[in-house]
């Protein structure tokens, strides 16, 4: 297997709960070979934000060093995912006005629009993170979607633009390099999940992904095979478990557990008469918990971030457009009942999603998982990436152990302008 095929790509999700490294590579069919997955407890992330660097690098070398010696790869370089509240997206129309009317419109004139989006002038503070045409007009032509090698003299397109805190994505950077590794690409954590768990008929009739998290909730909405709509809500799993531990008067793992084992996110399922013991800390009477009780107060908090999600797609304007619904992936979406109360509350057919949209069969049972849904798709971004440089004129496509150190330095120091300078998609 030459080229492509055996290019090795790793993926690093930073998450709230877990961090988790995925070495992956395609097979001859196109699907991604799991060659190695490590994770550890992530403890410096707090609601998808690095918040203690050295507890996060030591994370991250522990998870590194699990996925090496599963797949027998030296990590060096990594496609590392980014979340939080910061995270915002708005739509903008670039303009390029071609001087040379007889050459056909290239991928160079593609490559002069998107890097003119990333000179927008943002608040304080923040740095484009992505820039993801939606839509060309060539000469007032609408709804193109590949302009490649067609004529024309005006070329426009629409842009899906999502901006994010420079101190947040710097720290993440910090950590990477910590850790003694370099990032390849900085790719925002809902569009991953999306490559990892959506068909391509679900983004064209329209879907709402849904990724929730230890942290965060993640939401990115696809409709006509074009990206709507990305927003982070600050809360996940996490927000579940505290509410358990306040309300049952028990310890936060106790709480964890409760929820994992015997949680559901549908009161009206449970019976009354289900009781949970739980010992007492230090010789103290253990605590008889119902799992009625139990399931009124997750639901209550899910129910609260159901809202929050549905204010995002209704305010993405995509409400009624959404043929195949909501697909509902992450840890949180291992919750029992979780789909039927999305259903209920926003009326819009649900599924889980599970991370098997380009894995090669074979792979480990516990890859399918929704937990690994970013871990996956940030590997099958990285594919995407490595293709772009192969068919982009340089050819430079960088291996695991021979990648140039001098990039990663120059795109830590030179934060303004070109920080994220290669990230195309």
């Amino acid at each position: 297997m030459e080229g492509t095929a055996s290019e090795i790509v790793v993926g690093l999700d930073i998450g709230t709960t877990k961090i988790v490294v995925i070495v992956g590579r395609k097979n001859e069919h196109g699907k991604m070979e799991v060659l190695g997955m490590g994770k550890s407890e992530s403890i410096g992330v707090s609601r998808g934000v690095v918040s203690n660097i050295d507890k996060t690098v030591q994370s991250i070398r522990l998870a590194v060093e699990d996925a090496e010696n599963k797949s027998g790869v030296d990590i060096k370089v990594v496609n590392v995912g980014i979340a939080g509240q910061h995270i915002k997206s708005l739509q903008h129309r670039g303009i390029k006005v071609r001087h040379n009317v007889d050459d056909e419109i290239s991928q160079n004139d593609i490559n002069a629009l998107i890097d003119d989006m990333y000179k927008l002038v943002m608040l304080p503070g923040e740095e484009i993170i992505h820039v993801l045409p939606q839509e060309y007009i060539i000469d007032n032509e609408q709804g193109i979607k590949d302009p490649i090698g067609m004529a024309g003299v005006r070329l426009e397109a629409n842009f899906h633009i999502i901006t994010g805190q420079i101190a947040a994505a710097k720290n993440i950077y910090k950590c990477v390099h910590k850790a003694g590794l370099e990032v390849d690409d900085l790719i925002l954590e809902p569009l991953a999940s999306s490559e990892a768990v959506l068909s391509d008929e679900e983004k064209e009739a329209g879907v709402a992904l849904v990724d929730i998290g230890g942290g965060t909730t993640d939401i990115a909405i696809f409709q006509d095979g074009i990206i709507r709509h990305t927003a982070v809500i600050p809360f996940g799993g996490n927000a579940i478990t505290e509410d358990i531990k306040e309300g049952c008067g028990i310890i936060k793992n106790q709480a964890e557990l409760l929820k994992v084992k015997f949680g559901s996110a549908l009161a009206s399922e449970s019976k009354e008469n289900e009781i949970v013991s739980i010992p007492g800390l230090r010789g103290r009477d253990p605590k008889e918990i119902s799992l009625k009780t139990l399931a009124q107060i997750i639901q209550a908090r899910m129910e609260e971030v159901i809202e929050n999600i549905y204010y995002e797609i209704k305010n993405s304007g995509y409400e009624n457009k959404l043929i195949c619904g909501i697909v509902v992936t992450g840890g949180g979406s291992q919750m029992k009942h979780i789909s039927q109360l999305l259903e209920y509350v926003t009326g819009m057919d649900t599924r889980i999603g599970y991370p098997n949209e380009h894995l090669a069969k074979g792979n480990a049972e516990e890859m399918t998982s929704p937990m690994f849904a970013t871990g996956v798709g940030l590997v099958i971004k990285g594919f995407d990436s490595v293709e772009r440089k192969n068919v982009s004129n340089t050819g430079e496509v960088v291996s695991h152990s021979k990648k140039d150190k001098g990039g990663f330095f120059k795109k830590v120091m030179d934060v303004g302008t070109k920080f994220f300078e290669d990230n195309e998609g």
